[in-house]
């Protein structure tokens, strides 16, 4: 995508929509009770605008022109999925908004965590360096990193309700000086060349129109020698788009994900590689050959579950569980206790769930495609 077709920003427009939406609920301590102090006006239009490029749009009528629409509006398309879908994350899954990798008798969190940790590892991370989260959410993989590492980091992303949480969050672990956040847009940062001596994402560059155009962008603001590593979502090389099966998972995930536009692994290496990276190290960790899948906590199964403390996370992204909190969420939009489209975005992310499920076991999707490159001195 080229520079010209990018998404115009507009933080004083965005501002006051979070105003408007959100109100003081990103002071709340997250889930339900952050879902109810929100305006139903505005949370009306946030559900219009995002579900524009979805309803009525099934795999079978799909075309290229659908896929460049949701491309064209990538900036406004991912803006709003996470003014619908952060409360919902936190309350399912934590402050990390990502997959992992588990080992024998780890706990949930700690699996998290630990995933984090091999990024920074693998990247090589050092004492006082400078670097940036590319998609940050609400800071919880760059608390952590900061943390583990003992850096600095820079989060970024383009939502103003997530840096608020995460700055909040930030704050409370007594990080306000080494965990700092900035609002934009990826495809188009503010920072000049050569600021950053790493940058990472975790399951964040996905949401970009152009893998290229964001790798090539974090390039840019990495100093000669920086080192970038990603966890990318993809879909496999096994995956058909002639096949309507593959089709219809990909379009789900898609869809209850916030993704414009999710391409195969051989397009994301020749990405991060056209993008001008010497790549150092590329695995699908999701393709280990380890004895819990990855999306075990999405699957209904408790039979994977290594803590008892972790029985309550389970049990809430469980079909199940996803079942009550569909009735629980309706009956209070009926009432008008929860404003009308919050059932619609817990439907939509138990659909995206179900098909991770189905991309993770017919081996059509990875999460967690390892990429790491250097920027040429």
């Amino acid at each position: 995508m080229s520079p010209a077709a990018l998404e115009k920003e507009d933080h004083q427009r965005d501002a006051a929509f979070n105003k408007a939406l959100h109100g003081k609920s990103s002071q709340q301590t997250g889930g339900f009770l952050a879902m109810r102090g929100k305006d139903r006006d505005a949370k009306k239009l946030a559900v219009d605008e995002y579900f524009k490029h979805w309803d009525n749009k099934s795999a079978a009528q799909e075309t290229e022109a659908t896929r460049e629409a949701r491309r064209a509006e990538y900036a406004t398309l991912t803006r709003h999925y996470y003014n619908l879908a952060t409360d919902l994350y936190e309350y399912g899954w934590g402050t990390s908004f990502h997959f992992c990798r588990f080992a024998y008798g780890e706990p949930f969190h700690q699996a998290i965590a630990r995933h984090e940790h091999y990024l920074a590892h693998v990247m090589g991370l050092k004492d006082g360096m400078k670097v940036l989260d590319v998609g940050c959410g609400v800071g919880g993989p760059a608390r952590e990193i900061a943390k583990f590492a003992n850096v600095n980091v820079v989060g970024f992303n383009n939502n103003d309700y997530q840096i608020e949480r995460a700055t909040r969050y930030s704050e409370r672990e007594g990080l306000a000086n080494q965990v700092t956040f900035q609002k934009g847009d990826f495809m188009q940062m503010p920072f000049p060349d050569n600021s950053f001596d790493a940058v990472y994402a975790i399951e964040a560059t996905v949401h970009a129109p152009s893998l290229e155009g964001v790798y090539s962008e974090i390039r840019r603001v990495l100093k000669p020698g920086g080192v970038f590593g990603v966890y990318e979502w993809l879909m496999t090389d096994e995956y058909d788009n002639d096949n309507q099966e593959h089709r219809e998972i990909r379009l789900g995930i898609e869809q209850g994900d916030g993704i414009s536009n999710m391409v195969k692994i051989s397009e994301g290496l020749d990405a991060i590689k056209a993008a001008g990276f010497d790549l150092l190290h590329h695995e699908d960790l999701a393709d280990r050959d380890d004895v819990v899948p990855w999306y075990y906590p999405l699957s209904g199964s408790f039979k994977h579950m290594q803590s008892a403390w972790d029985f309550l996370t389970i049990a809430r992204l469980t079909w199940w569980g996803r079942g009550i909190v569909h009735r629980f969420v309706g009956a209070l939009e009926k009432v008008g206790v929860m404003p009308h489209g919050t059932q619609k975005t817990a439907d939509s992310l138990a659909l995206a769930a179900d098909c991770l499920v189905a991309g993770g076991e017919k081996k059509l999707f990875t999460p967690m495609y390892l990429m790491v490159g250097r920027k040429p001195e």
